[in-house]
């Protein structure tokens, strides 16, 4: 900066207006101006999703559903379906959006007996988190779902959706087996769902495996 330059003064990031550009069923894009720290006046295309509740923080619910039976493995429930974004199939946690007076523990039990034909018993809920908070303002709440894979209604559980491919995998190699998945068929992986992956990984690793420390 010049000597003759003063410098801009900062203030708190802000929304100053947000103006419709195209609308559709589900979303909308908008052009988003705001101030940015610097205190520079800039604008935003920004994607938003038409069907959010009045009152909620969160669009809707991702479901980590663990199947637990006896004398078997515990299993991650997964779904694997078209997505036309994509051009492809995606693996993905089951998911939905909240409907009106929903809390998203009931969103995600309805979601899962929907697109899984499973019933569980909820055990976790995340806050509301961002997606993709550069594109867009959606956000979701992730649930933990416990289902006792030796309840009759679980044993042969009947889904409602006909495109919708339910997949089990072991969560003691829930990495693994997503990777032999995407070398076997052209598939992409919801990045929560190999974050959650890697994250398995860590925990099940064996002590030996850990790497000599240098002295």
């Amino acid at each position: 900066m010049s000597n003759h330059e003063e410098p801009k003064d900062t203030a708190a990031p802000h929304i100053v207006k947000e103006e419709l550009i195209a609308a559709g069923k589900w979303v909308k894009l908008e052009k988003t101006t705001y101030v940015d720290p610097a205190g520079n006046t800039r604008t935003w295309e920004t994607v938003k999703r038409t069907t959010r509740r009045a009152n909620t923080e969160a669009d809707g619910v991702g479901i980590i559903a663990l199947l637990k039976r006896t004398l078997h493995k515990d299993c991650v429930v997964m779904v694997k379906q078209f997505r036309p974004p994509l051009g492809c199939c995606t693996l993905e946690f089951p998911a939905g959006l909240i409907d009106e007076g929903e809390t998203a523990e009931a969103a995600a039990l309805r979601e899962l007996k929907e697109e899984t034909g499973y019933t569980g018993e909820v055990v976790g809920v995340t806050p509301a988190t961002c997606l993709d908070p550069g594109l867009s303002n959606c956000t979701i709440q992730t649930i933990l779902v416990n289902i006792n894979g030796d309840d009759v209604e679980n044993i042969n559980p009947t889904q409602k959706l006909e495109f919708v491919e339910v997949i089990l995998l072991p969560l003691d190699e829930f990495q693994t087996k997503i990777d032999d998945l995407l070398q076997k068929e052209k598939i992409m992986v919801d990045a929560r769902v190999y974050i959650f992956a890697m994250g398995m990984a860590q925990a099940f690793f064996k002590p030996r495996e850990l790497p000599v420390l240098k002295q």
